[in-house]
């Protein structure tokens, strides 16, 4: 959420913000809200005073009939004030109701775009696997070597649910493994969060809980969702805190599970654990100080550019050829500032597919979770808001795709990178007699 200050003062970049990021809104109405909000506070207060001089004068010697009257007029005042302080009230309602609905700021180095098509390319790494023998898709591979199973998925749960089997098992823990152990040498806070939050914390970090558009899956009979991402618990889990000084940075990577409706999806472009509805994830999140550091530059820009080379430094030690992208205006979603995706090469797709992404949102979600932190050193300083990002470290349905697809051999097996040997009981998957 944005700080109304600023809205109000800067009405005119906050609604070509709005334009730019699809979210067009009707700042001006805002304004004249946030206004009358304000006039009515000030009448409210001019009421009370009034209020609390006619009962001062009621101290004083007063006749019978002077008394009733002042009585009467306490009275009407008190009614006024509870008009008033009923109407401010709901304007105030109104204005915070508007806010929410308004896109973060966005970085002046962010592409103005519609689209992913309009997102910039920064840099690439590796390169795309060739091969002189028919290469398959992953989901051909993991049929053939008895790794995945979509039948008996769809048969449980329905369509885009799949059960993994034998070394993909492995496979999958190893890589959470191997996330966890290069996070936690990074100074993470490893944590198993839950797999379920109450709707006001995804609204809080920004996500829409219900509605025709929403990806969320809500538990009936419960005031429940499952998340789709632990970014949503991880910043839940500080909602309504404050912080010490010596508290923040605090940087932790939670484990989960993640549900997506993925409604509409379809096609080639889905195929397989592209798009599912229930996949693991170790997830990065940061929460940081609102001071700029030493270059001028808020300190969760620097953060930010630490997950992005936590993120290209997984996928190069798992051999895998990627590319980063620096995401349009249209693209970022609502809390992101700024977005990175890295999207790496998936041979069965023949082009590059996203893997990661990773966003500075500054204090958009604490201000919707209530989160601050006092300044080092002032346990009686005025608390502010935190900055929160947030990133993937391993997504493991699009990582396992990227992973069996480059690493495919002639024979039909799957060479493992040596990086995540030391996690599993093999160095290849070989095709099953």
């Amino acid at each position: 959420m944005l700080n109304l200050k600023y809205v109000v003062d800067h009405a005119d970049e906050v609604a070509q913000n709005c334009a730019d990021r699809l979210m067009p809104s009707d700042i001006d109405a805002l304004v004249e809200l946030a206004a009358e909000r304000n006039v009515a506070i000030t009448d409210m207060e001019s009421v009370r005073q009034e209020m609390n001089a006619n009962a001062r004068s009621m101290k004083q010697k007063l006749s019978p009939e002077e008394r009733q009257e002042k009585i009467a007029h306490g009275r009407a005042l008190k009614t006024r004030v509870a008009e008033l302080d009923s109407r401010a009230q709901s304007l105030r309602a109104e204005v915070e109701a508007r806010l929410r609905l308004l896109p973060n700021l966005t970085h002046p180095d962010v592409p103005v775009g519609k689209d992913e098509h309009d997102n910039l390319e920064l840099r690439r790494w590796g390169t795309p696997a060739t091969f002189d023998f028919e290469a398959l898709d992953h989901v051909q591979l993991g049929t053939a070597l008895d790794l995945l199973d979509f039948e008996s998925g769809a048969t449980v749960a329905g369509q885009k649910f799949y059960f993994l089997r034998n070394e993909m098992v492995l496979l999958d823990l190893a890589l959470q493994r191997m996330a966890v152990d290069v996070l936690v040498k990074r100074g993470f806070t490893p944590m198993i969060t839950p797999d379920l939050a109450r709707p006001e914390i995804l609204e809080g970090i920004g996500f829409n809980p219900r509605g025709d558009e929403t990806q969320v899956y809500n538990v009936e009979g419960h005031d429940l969702c499952l998340i789709g991402t632990a970014e949503i618990t991880i910043g839940g889990m500080l909602r309504d805190r404050i912080l010490d000084g010596d508290g923040v940075p605090l940087k932790v990577a939670g484990i989960s599970h993640c549900f997506r409706t993925e409604a509409g999806a379809a096609g080639r472009e889905s195929r397989g654990l592209y798009r599912v509805h229930q996949f693991t994830k170790v997830e990065m999140f940061v929460f940081c100080g609102p001071d700029a550091a030493e270059d001028g530059r808020p300190q969760s820009e620097h953060f930010h550019d630490e997950l992005v080379a936590i993120e290209e430094e997984l996928l190069q030690l798992l051999e895998i050829p990627y590319r980063v992208v620096d995401v349009c205006t249209g693209d970022l979603g609502a809390p992101a500032y700024r977005k990175f995706d890295i999207e790496a090469w998936m041979p069965g797709r023949a082009a590059y597919g996203e893997v990661t992404s990773t966003s500075n949102c500054l204090d958009y979600q604490a201000r919707r979770l209530g989160i601050r932190s006092r300044p080092e050193g002032q346990p009686r300083g005025k608390p502010r808001f935190v900055h929160t990002l947030n990133g993937t470290a391993i997504a493991l349905s699009r990582t396992l795709i990227a992973l069996l697809e480059n690493h495919q051999q002639a024979d039909g097996s799957i060479r493992m990178p040596e990086a995540l040997q030391a996690y599993l009981p093999f160095k290849q998957i070989g095709p099953k007699p």
